[in-house]
């Protein structure tokens, strides 16, 4: 990344006092995992997450799709906001853990519609019913073409003639189908972060590399602060900024480490 913007970008992240760091995980930080469900610890990012997050300077939150679970042995340390389930959970630096909305409001719409799920997906290759607790999605990456069409038109069809109502999204998607509580909801759950757990001075920067993300963007950019989107194809986004993959991303944040 060059240019005079990127550059007055770094020098003022050099000269902030106190710097707001949201990142997505998945796709941002590290590659994606070879199915939702695999925990791949990586010793060099933890290690670098947790010397940033010991630093006054940086007040670091990882606001991820991925279970809140999930997030905790993937970066096994205190210190810093772990937001799962696009936020719905979150388990603060000091270990204390809220919610948006209680559990036992949320499962038994789960616990209705997921053997629906596992009986469609029985003799079917490819997919994967990945269950965070909050939310069931279905996963397609890997399966025919139009086998993933039809099982996940199905499994929508499903979902809808529960009628789980207005306190429920449905995303479906190229290969995806997901449904979770309305507030699991990554620009709700920034524009929370940024106003109760972060500091008038700190300078807000977020770095994501989907849709979820993009549209998170906004709060970031409405408070005066920076977004970063990564992606190997030059996308449309409200980023000011691109990078290219997860090793760039790690690059950039061992440069601001000691910035």
């Amino acid at each position: 990344m060059t240019g005079a913007a990127w550059q007055d970008f770094l020098l003022r992240l050099a000269g902030a006092s106190k710097v707001r760091l949201l990142l997505d995980y998945d796709g941002t930080l590290a590659d994606f995992a070879p199915s939702p469900d695999v925990i791949l610890q990586d010793p060099e990012l933890i290690s670098l997450l947790y010397r940033m997050a010991t630093r006054d300077k940086f007040l670091l939150a990882i606001v991820s799709g991925r279970s809140l679970q999930h997030l905790r042995e993937l970066l096994p340390f205190k210190g810093m906001l772990l937001a799962g389930t696009y936020g719905l959970e979150m388990q603060l630096p000091d270990g204390s853990c809220h919610a948006a909305v209680p559990f036992e409001q949320v499962r038994p719409t789960m616990e209705r519609i997921k053997p629906h799920w596992q009986q469609l997906l029985d003799g079917q290759h490819g997919f994967f019913l990945e269950d965070k607790g909050w939310a069931l999605a279905l996963h397609a990456r890997f399966a025919a073409p139009e086998d993933a069409r039809k099982v996940l038109a199905t499994a929508r069809n499903e979902i809808e003639a529960f009628s789980p109502g207005p306190a429920f999204t449905i995303e479906h998607r190229l290969r995806f189908l997901e449904i979770y509580p309305v507030e699991a909801n990554k620009r709700r759950s920034i524009d929370r972060i940024l106003t109760q757990y972060t500091p008038p001075d700190a300078l807000p920067v977020f770095a994501g590399d989907d849709a979820h993300d993009e549209e998170a963007f906004s709060p970031v950019l409405d408070a005066g602060g920076y977004c970063i989107r990564v992606s190997r194809d030059a996308v449309e986004t409200r980023a000011q900024f691109r990078l290219e993959t997860p090793a760039q991303m790690r690059q950039w944040l061992a440069w601001l480490e000691n910035a």
